[in-house]
């Protein structure tokens, strides 16, 4: 009788191990499901590496606020900040940020986007012919400045340019000058739509600025923590202006000033570009400019994107994809030729990286960050080579500052 109470005890003490250890796997594989939608989600942080490179970046920022040096948000950034601030026998101590390397290849892309890449090579859509220097010319930044600014014609098409100076355009293309509407400003933002800017916190800062860009159907509302309110230009694609319904009467695009741009065969003049643009959008602007006649609307002349991507392909190690530049590079050159600063968010991705490509959706592509139809690694290491600011600036804010054309100085 005791042997049978006792066979059944253990038997009984077994099948409870048996059930706690079901239910610790159980939870253990709930936690592993809850991490790996998190992760996708794009709503976390890389935490730093380890406990000493914690403790260097608490020195740094230690020395930082005890500076005598004033720091104002209102004011012109100054680029070198984190270094001046950092004085005496401590400074040694100096935190270094995992961040885009300016010198980054092909050689980075994972296997499916080098082969979208060589892909685009053949194709040449745009019927590229590239006889300029390079690919691989060494320019220092501030050469290459100078180079940006000497050779890339930041213009808009006017009442001037043939076709648009018929009877069938009348009346639709803005009678002013963009530089009329537009600048000059002092601190302007560029804010990519990357999913890295979600819980930023990044709203304030970028609302501080004098001129805020946006592209396409990048919203605000729901968001304004992350990525502010202020909208001051709005660069969109024709695509969207073709095919996204909701253009012509969302309100989305009727703050700010609008520019639309379409690429054209490489080099094309004006007249041979709208007879063959890479998207139809003339119709859908021109009932936009009689739905809001009061909403200024400009259309990128088409060498634009050519002349940078020829500075692009000129500086890069390897060959280029022979499509246009993002409507980010797009942007910030714009804003370069308009401002006197341009702090630029999430183009150079952030301690935020994510394969979420854009923080308003859950879509999830790691060609949003590295390329695959544009050449956004090549303009990525080009961005870097400009920065004026600091790696802690775009390892933590995801922020590279550019200086505007205006500012420079060139030799004769």
């Amino acid at each position: 009788m005791v042997s049978s109470t006792t066979s059944f005890i253990m038997t009984r003490t077994s099948l409870k191990k048996k059930f706690f250890s079901c239910c610790v796997l159980i939870f253990l594989l709930f936690a592993i499901i809850c991490v790996w939608k998190e992760k996708k989600k794009g709503n976390y942080y890389e935490f730093l590496q380890n406990k000493e490179f914690q403790m260097l970046q608490g020195l740094e920022k230690l020395a930082m606020s005890s500076s005598s040096q004033p720091v104002s948000s209102s004011g012109t950034h100054n680029p070198q900040r984190s270094s001046q601030a950092l004085g005496g026998p401590k400074a040694k101590l100096k935190a270094t940020f995992q961040v885009w390397d300016k010198d980054s290849s092909s050689k980075n892309l994972i296997p499916r986007l080098q082969t979208i890449r060589k892909n685009y090579l053949n194709m040449n859509k745009y019927k590229v012919t590239y006889k300029g220097p390079g690919p691989g010319v060494k320019l220092s930044a501030e050469a290459l400045l100078c180079h940006l600014r000497d050779h890339v014609n930041v213009s808009m098409i006017e009442t001037t340019d043939f076709p648009f100076n018929t009877s069938d355009w009348e009346g639709y293309l803005p009678q002013q000058d963009i530089r009329t509407k537009a600048g000059p400003w002092g601190r302007c933002a560029v804010v990519s739509s990357a999913g890295s800017l979600k819980s930023s916190r990044l709203g304030r800062e970028i609302d501080d600025h004098d001129a805020v860009l946006r592209f396409n159907g990048a919203p605000t509302v729901k968001f304004q923590q992350d990525v502010g309110t202020k909208t001051t230009i709005r660069l969109v694609n024709s695509q969207l202006v073709t095919t996204e319904a909701g253009f012509l009467k969302d309100s989305l695009y009727n703050e700010g000033i609008l520019i639309v741009w379409d690429p054209s065969v490489y080099h094309s003049d004006i007249p041979k570009w709208y007879r063959n643009p890479d998207y139809s959008f003339f119709n859908n602007f021109k009932i936009y400019r009689k739905l809001h006649p009061d909403q200024p609307f400009y259309i990128l002349k088409p060498q634009m994107p050519w002349e940078l991507w020829d500075i692009i392909q000129e500086i890069s190690s390897e060959q280029i994809q022979p499509n246009p530049p993002s409507s980010g590079m797009l942007g910030i050159v714009i804003m370069m030729s308009l401002c006197d600063q341009v702090d630029i968010y999430e183009f150079l991705p952030s301690k935020r990286k994510t394969d979420v490509c854009y923080y308003y959706q859950r879509y999830f592509d790691s060609a949003c960050t590295m390329g695959a139809y544009h050449p956004l690694l090549f303009e990525k290491n080009m961005v870097k080579h400009l920065n004026l600011g600091t790696d802690e600036d775009i390892y933590l804010l995801g922020k590279a500052t550019l200086p505007g054309f205006r500012t420079i100085r060139c030799g004769a």
